[in-house]
């Protein structure tokens, strides 16, 4: 049997999405003859679980059944490539991981007990919460999670499992087992952070990701420093896919390849990518073959390659990410993470924001930073409105409402860079908004009604802002190397204050409305006001008591607006006034806080472009790490007194439906399942390719 009759569609599928065929058939004729039978169809429910401190939505694919054949082929192969990396992600957020889904799994799969019990309610509570998290670390704040269930109870499902297949080790007993499984699921002080922000201990010895093993941080920069080029004009993104460790007293890297590190699974996400290259078009064609290359070599340069290819690409309807992309996982900021996005162009959307991108050599000549580090010609910007299809690894079940790539700088110099807004994301996250939030943190009734009537029109302007002029202005002075290396863990707190602050200083720029992109200044004084009171106050609802803040987002916004609220308070250009013992933060001109936005700009401009990690680090710990305790209190509590909701979303994805005849795909047609659990395991069960350690 060779590789293709094994990783393809098994003849006992094809079987049922023939008979899916013939049942549509029959329907279509009885709503045709007796149109009493059919129904109006009800409204998409978009919330559908809600858990600890999550709820899961589902988001739709407008317009996908107007694809071609061909195209919808392409989204089928691409998703299934991204699937097929999928424990790649979850081994690389900590090397148990595997261990643990696949024994909660067994037990959500096969426990014969009483399942409404309230210990197994517990232990079903905490299996949600590290399938949203893609491990036993919360996905934002990185901290351990620990079941509420007792671990005697734990015990009592695996044996309560008799059918289950636990991920045990050669002759272990299953008490052996259980008592393994205790220190890395129930001992909150065992791997305590998945990723170490503090400068107390060392960064890669306190992290829990399986990116470094035996090495000390002061070996990793040593590691580097000997083997990077500093006169490189076009240097790789240095250790961005393989795992660093120390074997026999030698340091070495291990790369991420077929035939290396995550080979199993890396060899099944390149058979589906084939099958995508065979119905691409000519120039995706050749993106995808680079991306096949680059999974068979390991080579940095060929991802490099992949990327040119990918960013050249602006005319495909179908598009995607796949690769070991974001590096906020590290503690050093290096590695990637794996992640696939699978995507279809809004048209109509793009069209009517692309005017940034066409603009953005205005946007860089009229910023606020000093005039050497502005890009005297901005390389081609593509900017598009984008509707999900499918995501997996990094970009799930938690999404970004948008992305800016490639990250290497000197590619987005010379051949540019793709922004892309997750357009039918962002729209389900707006239809769980409530008006509740906005009447009991906003001052006056006009302010929060002013924010909830812009606050489509201004996200999207300021994500698309963000994405398409923030990441992709400014320049480095030369000889300054990669921000990433040099700035460390503090690079990408810095890097996403930097795309903000180009964000707000131009939501207020009346360029927007020469542009045609808002109709009044009001979009971009409702942005200030939401962003401020976010900054400020309402993120601090993720963080618990007690606790730094930790994810480079959450650091960023509270930097911003801590430093503007500081630096106004001479001018009183934002005010902190009590009302009914409640706390309200209250702009009092916008026009000034714009210019504070530039002048924290143009600073942060300077610290990447100088790489002055000594001042980025001092912006970061005064503004952005530490909680004011008495201000957390009192908003935990006035988010409990509206029942607001969980503070963070995860998304379950549509589910493809191939539909064949003759073992020849004809269609594929697009389900939209309802039950969180049921795709979990679902996907553990067809795409787990990994050992459970490595």
């Amino acid at each position: 049997m060779d590789l293709g009759d094994r990783l393809g569609p098994p003849v006992s599928l094809l079987g049922v999405h023939r008979m899916k065929n013939y049942f549509a058939m029959i329907l279509a004729v009885l709503f045709c003859c007796f149109p009493c039978l059919a129904q109006e169809p009800e409204p998409f429910q978009y919330e559908v679980d809600r858990f600890s401190d999550v709820r899961i939505l589902r988001y739709q694919i407008p317009g996908f059944e107007k694809l071609t054949l061909q195209q919808k082929q392409l989204c089928y192969y691409l998703a299934e490539a991204g699937y097929c990396g999928r424990d790649i992600m979850w081994d690389q957020n900590c090397r148990h991981n595997l261990t643990v889904r696949r024994t909660i799994e067994q037990i959500v799969r096969h426990y014969e007990g009483d399942r409404q019990e309230a210990e197994f309610q517990k232990f079903l509570e905490y299996a949600k919460r590290v399938w949203m998290a893609n491990g036993v670390h919360h996905h934002y704040s990185t901290d351990k999670m620990i079941p509420e269930c007792e671990y005697w109870a734990f015990i009592k499902f695996l044996y309560g499992s008799p059918k289950a297949q636990f991920p045990l080790r050669k002759n272990e007993k299953l008490h052996e087992f259980a008592s393994r499984m205790y220190p890395i699921m129930f001992d909150p002080g065992c791997m305590p952070k998945k990723v170490e922000h503090s400068n107390d201990g060392d960064l890669v010895t306190d992290s829990a990701v399986n990116f470094y093993e035996g090495v000390s941080n002061s070996e990793v920069e040593a590691f580097y420093k000997t083997i990077r080029e500093p006169d490189d004009k076009t240097p790789i993104s240095y250790g961005l896919n393989s795992k660093l460790m120390k074997i026999d007293g030698k340091v070495i890297e291990r790369p991420w390849k077929v035939g290396g590190m995550y080979g199993e699974a890396l060899l099944r996400v390149v058979y589906w990518l084939k099958k995508a290259e065979a119905v691409a078009d000519d120039k995706q064609r050749d993106v995808i073959a680079a991306l096949i290359r680059y999974y068979q070599t390991g080579d940095l340069r060929d991802f490099d390659r992949h990327c040119i290819l990918w960013v050249q690409d602006t005319q495909s309807t179908v598009d995607f990410i796949n690769g070991f992309i974001e590096v906020y996982n590290d503690p050093k900021g290096m590695r990637g993470s794996f992640e696939c996005l699978v995507e279809v162009v809004d048209p109509d959307t793009t069209a009517r924001i692309g005017a940034l991108a066409q603009n953005a050599q205005w946007f860089e000549d009229n910023a606020p930073i000093l005039p050497q580090h502005r890009k005297e010609k901005i390389a081609s910007i593509e900017w598009r409105a984008i509707n999900v299809v499918a995501a997996i690894g990094d970009s799930s079940p938690a999404m970004p409402i948008g992305i800016n790539l490639p990250n290497s700088n000197w590619i987005r110099e010379i051949h540019g860079s793709k922004s892309v807004n997750l357009a039918n994301i962002l729209f389900a996250y707006n239809q769980i908004r409530g008006s509740n939030l906005a009447k009991e943190f906003y001052y006056t009734p006009e302010a929060a009604e002013r924010v909830v009537k812009y606050s489509d029109l201004s996200g999207c302007l300021t994500t698309a802002l963000h994405e398409v002029i923030g990441h992709a202005s400014g320049k480095l002075e030369p000889g300054v190397e990669d921000p990433q290396m040099v700035l460390g863990h503090y690079a990408s707190t810095l890097e996403e204050a930097r795309a903000d602050l180009f964000a707000l200083y131009f939501i207020l720029d009346p360029k927007l409305i020469e542009l045609g992109l808002m109709p009044s200044l009001e979009i971009g004084q409702s942005e200030y006001d939401a962003y401020i009171l976010s900054g400020l106050m309402l993120q601090l609802r993720r963080i618990q008591p007690g606790k730094d803040i930790e994810e480079a987002h959450m650091r960023n916004r509270q930097l911003i607006a801590k430093w503007v609220y500081e630096r106004g308070q001479t001018e009183n250009v934002i005010e902190k006034r009590m009302k009914d013992g409640k706390t309200h933060f209250i702009i009092r001109d916008y026009e000034k806080l714009r210019q504070l936005f530039g002048a924290l700009l143009r600073e942060i401009q300077r610290i990447k472009s100088q790489g002055d990690k000594e001042a980025g680090q001092a912006l970061v710990e005064n503004y952005g790490v530490k909680v004011d305790k008495i201000l957390h209190e009192e908003v935990l509590a006035r988010f409990k007194s509206i029942q607001s909701g969980p503070p963070y979303a995860g998304f379950i994805n549509p589910h493809l439906v191939p539909i064949y005849k003759d073992e020849e795909i004809i269609d594929v047609t697009v389900e939209y399942p309802s039950s969180f659990v049921e795709q979990m395991l679902e996907y553990g069960e067809k795409y787990s390719f990994l050992p459970n350690e490595n």
